[in-house]
């Protein structure tokens, strides 16, 4: 089992410079360097909030941001979950998901959720409820598939 982490959840302008590049260290290394090639900051960050969290000795090991509603599409939007590959298969992406979905709830009650998941991860978010609303698309080279979780 993975070690508590603790949690912030904050608007690109309160991420302050030490969180902000931790955030994008993370990201470069589990998408940029994992997955090739491709502009991680998409412009989509500054109307986001962002979920960190980081272990008792303060290393972030989980992040994700949530695009607020009517950025990207009509509801909040999950996305750049990623976790430090030294903990993957410890239980910090559940608990990094449902963090978020938690988040969303309280930030946005009363509206769904939608992500675009990898599609190998289609069964790991249905578990939190997340379904399926349409067909598989090719992002950067990496089969994805809309989904959904109802308010």
């Amino acid at each position: 089992m993975h070690a508590e982490l603790g949690w912030t959840w904050l608007r690109f302008a309160e991420l302050g410079v030490d969180n902000l590049y931790d955030a994008l260290a993370l990201r470069g290394r589990g998408f940029v360097l994992e997955q090739g090639a491709f502009l991680d900051p998409d412009g989509l960050d500054r109307a986001s909030r962002h979920l960190l969290g980081r272990d008792a000795a303060g290393r972030l090991l989980a992040y994700l941001r949530v695009v607020e509603p009517g950025q990207r599409c009509a509801e909040p939007s999950i996305g750049r979950v990623v976790t430090a590959p030294e903990v993957r298969g410890c239980g910090v992406g559940r608990a990094l998901v449902a963090e978020g979905v938690a988040r969303c709830a309280q930030a946005f009650p009363g509206c769904a959720i939608r992500i675009g998941a990898q599609a190998h991860l289609e069964a790991f978010y249905g578990g939190f409820g997340f379904r399926r609303v349409g067909a598989n698309y090719v992002e950067d080279g990496i089969p994805h598939v809309e989904m959904v979780r109802s308010a």
